[in-house]
C-alpha cells in the first residue's frame, strides 16, 4: 500500500516561569538571587537566571531554585542540564507537583517518550486541581501519540495501535486518532479505521494543524480496502480540496477500477 505523508502536530510543552507563595522563607541571599533570576527568565536572558540560580544554590539548597533553574535550562534547550535540575527538586521536596510536569516535558524534549509518561502519570496523581489533572491527560496522550507514531514508521502495526488507543483514552486528540486510522488501513481493519477517521473529525481540535483533508483521505482508503469504491471517491474528492492530500487523492481516483 503506499504510505501516506502527514504533518505531525508538534506539542509545545514549555511552562513558564511560576510564582511560589512564601511560607517557607528562603534565606535572604539565596532570596535575593532567585528573584534576580526570575526576573531574567522574563526578560529573556535565560543564561543569566542560571547564573543567579547556581549562586543561589551555593546558600541554599531550596527546591524552589532548583525549579527556576530548571525551567531556564529548557528555555535554552540544555535539556540534560534540566533533567538534573527538575530531578534535584524532587528530591529535596517530592510533592512539589510541578517538578514532575517540568520532568516530563523535559523527556519529551529528548524524545524519551516512555520516561515522559511516566511523570506525567506522577503529575497527575499527585496534582490536587481538576485542571492540571486533564493537562497531565493530554501530555500524557501527546507521548503516546509519538510512540504510536515511531511504531507505524517502523512498521509495527499492533504496536503502533496499542500506543494509539493508550493516547486516545487519556485525551481526545485528533492527530492520535487519525494515526490510528492510518494504522488500522495497514493491518486490513478497515471498518476500525473508519471509525478512528470518523472520530478525527469529531474530536479536531479548533486551531488542529492536521490538514483538513487528511480524515477523508483515509476514509477514502478505507472504503477502498472494503471495496466501496462510491464511498471511496466521495471522500477522496472531499480530500483533494486539501492541497496537501490533493495529488495522492486524484491518484487514487484515476487508478479506481
Amino acid at each position: 500500500m503506499k504510505r501516506v505523508s502527514f504533518i505531525f502536530l508538534a506539542a509545545f510543552l514549555f511552562l513558564g516561569t511560576i510564582s511560589f507563595a512564601q511560607k517557607v522563607p528562603m534565606e535572604p541571599e539565596a532570596a535575593k538571587l532567585y528573584n534576580q533570576g526570575n526576573k531574567l527568565i522574563k526578560s529573556g536572558d535565560y543564561q543569566g537566571a542560571v547564573k543567579n540560580y547556581e549562586e543561589a544554590l551555593t546558600k541554599a539548597k531550596d527546591y524552589r531554585i532548583y525549579y527556576q533553574e530548571g525551567i531556564a535550562y529548557k528555555k535554552l534547550r540544555k535539556f540534560d542540564k534540566a533533567e538534573e535540575a527538575f530531578k534535584a527538586c524532587i528530591q529535596v521536596k517530592p510533592d512539589f507537583v510541578a517538578a514532575y510536569n517540568g520532568l516530563g516535558t523535559t523527556y519529551y524534549s529528548k524524545k524519551d517518550y516512555q520516561k515522559a509518561i511516566d511523570n506525567f502519570k506522577l503529575f497527575a496523581e499527585k496534582a490536587k486541581k481538576e485542571k492540571l489533572k486533564k493537562k497531565a491527560k493530554k501530555f500524557i496522550s501527546l507521548a503516546y501519540t509519538k510512540l504510536g507514531v515511531k511504531e507505524l514508521n517502523d512498521h509495527n502495526y499492533k504496536k503502533a495501535v496499542e500506543y494509539l488507543k493508550l493516547a486516545v483514552e487519556n485525551y481526545k486528540y485528533d492527530a492520535a486518532y487519525l494515526q490510528l486510522a492510518n494504522a488500522y488501513i495497514e493491518l486490513g481493519k478497515y471498518k476500525d479505521a473508519l471509525t478512528a477517521a470518523d472520530n478525527a473529525l469529531k474530536f479536531r481540535a479548533k486551531r488542529s494543524r492536521v490538514p483538513k483533508g487528511a480524515p477523508y483521505f483515509y476514509k477514502g482508503l478505507a472504503y477502498k480496502g472494503m471495496n466501496d469504491k462510491s464511498s471511496a471517491k466521495v471522500n477522496f474528492k472531499i480530500a483533494s480540496k486539501d492541497k496537501l492530500y490533493r495529488a495522492q487523492s486524484k491518484y487514487e481516483m484515476k487508478y479506481m477500477n
